[in-house]
C-alpha cells in the first residue's frame, strides 16, 4: 500500500465516523493498571474469531455479569472463553504484575488463557505497545505487496508520522467496514 492511498482510506474512515479509534490508537499509553489489564484481556478474548459489532453485545454482557458477581457462563456460552476470563479475573492483579516486569511481553501475553499467535497482538497493541495485529484484513492488504503486515505498517508508519498501532486500526477499520477488499 502506498502512502497516498493510506492517507485516502484513512480520510474515509474518519469520514464514517471512526476517528475516534484513529484518536486512540494515535494517544494510547502503557497500561498501568490490573483492572485495565483485566478489562483488555477480556475483550480480546471476547471479541477474537467474531466480528466487532457482535464481540461488542458480548463484552457489555460480560462486564455486567463480572460487576454483578454473576459467572460468565451465564452470559457467554463459550465455555473456554469464560472460564478463561473467569480465571484471569481471579488472577488479574498478579499476572499485571508478571506482564509488567517480563522482558518479553508477547511471549508473556501469548502464555495466557486463550491468546494465541495472532491475538497475543491485539492484547499488545490494546495495552499500549506500538505493534499490528496481522489479523486476516491485514495479511491479505499487506501481501499484495509481498510484505507482511508488520512491514506495510511500520513502512506506513516511517512515511506518515502515524504509530504503527494507528495504521494498523486505520488499514483494519477501512477492511471491517468494506473500505478496501
Amino acid at each position: 500500500m502506498e502512502v497516498s492511498e493510506y492517507l485516502k482510506i484513512k480520510k474515509e474512515v474518519i469520514r464514517a465516523g471512526f476517528d475516534f479509534e484513529i484518536e486512540w490508537a494515535r494517544n494510547i499509553k502503557p497500561c498501568k493498571r490490573s483492572m485495565d489489564f483485566f478489562m483488555e484481556y477480556s475483550w480480546v478474548v471476547i471479541s477474537s474469531g467474531m466480528k466487532n459489532q457482535v464481540a461488542r453485545k458480548i463484552w457489555e454482557r460480560v462486564q455486567t455479569a463480572l460487576l454483578e458477581d454473576q459467572p460468565v457462563l451465564r452470559v457467554y456460552r463459550n465455555k473456554g472463553k469464560a472460564s478463561a476470563i473467569e480465571s484471569m479475573w481471579k488472577a488479574h492483579e498478579k499476572a499485571f504484575q508478571v506482564y509488567r516486569h517480563a522482558h518479553d511481553k508477547l511471549a508473556f501475553l501469548k502464555g495466557l488463557p486463550q491468546i494465541g499467535e495472532i491475538t497475543k497482538f491485539h492484547l499488545a497493541k490494546n495495552l499500549g505497545l506500538d505493534v499490528c495485529k496481522p489479523d486476516r484484513h491485514l495479511v491479505r492488504i499487506a501481501s499484495r505487496n509481498g510484505l507482511t503486515p508488520e512491514q506495510m505498517c511500520r513502512k506506513l508508519s516511517r512515511l506518515t508520522g502515524d504509530r504503527i498501532a494507528t495504521v494498523d486500526t486505520v488499514i483494519w477499520r477501512a477492511a471491517n467496514l468494506g473500505i478496501i477488499k
